[in-house]
């Protein structure tokens, strides 16, 4: 599979089996994220690997934010947000959990951290892809909360963008999407200045 192809045809797939994920592959999906461009090299990126028991840790920290966000955690309605929550890293037999740790330095910019990570989220979904396996980036408010931090040891500067589930994908997904075309978004910009969406050539 080629760049362009891998590209166009990578889809997000949520639905996968159980079938467990050989380490190898596991570890050439990081190995990609690693190499995402970062301005000054600071290499901003973390990486926690949940399988088996140790999708647990997750869940537990899914628990404790879906209790915390209630507006009366002891009721029995946040108990079932509790629980429900629990069980949603059991859908892919891998977790990757991505986070961003900025370098505390002054000719830093945190934003740039950010979109380094966020590069290398998209390294390891088209890895993942080339390798056959199903992939789902997940975020949402409970990555960002301070207790996702504190059940996976993060700073207080860090950051979870996002989960990665993986597996091997369930047959009968529609994985048919359609996007924009390009020249609908793109200005383009030459010596006489803007010319419309459209190039004029």
């Amino acid at each position: 599979m080629n760049i362009s192809e891998a590209i166009r045809t990578r889809r997000s797939i949520g639905k996968v089996t159980q079938e467990d994920i050989p380490v190898a592959k596991i570890e050439q999906i990081l190995e990609a994220g690693t190499w995402a461009p970062n301005h000054r090299m600071t290499e901003p990126w973390r990486f926690f690997v949940l399988r088996g028991e140790g999708r647990k840790v997750l869940g537990k920290a899914l628990s404790d934010v879906a209790r915390a966000s209630a507006s009366d955690p002891e009721s029995p309605e946040a108990a079932a947000a509790a629980e429900s929550a629990k069980m949603k890293p059991m859908r892919a037999p891998v977790i990757i959990t991505v986070a961003v740790s900025p370098k505390e330095h002054e000719k830093v910019i945190e934003l740039e951290e950010y979109g380094a990570v966020y590069a290398a989220i998209q390294n390891m979904l088209l890895e993942a892809h080339g390798l056959g396996l199903g992939a789902i980036w997940r975020t949402g408010e409970p990555a960002y909360h301070a207790k996702m931090n504190e059940h996976l040891g993060l700073g207080t500067n860090d950051k979870v963008l996002g989960f990665i589930y993986l597996g091997v994908p369930l047959e009968g997904q529609q994985l048919h999407v359609k996007r924009k075309p390009f020249q609908d978004l793109t200005v383009w910009i030459d010596e006489e200045g803007p010319v419309g969406k459209q190039k004029q050539e």
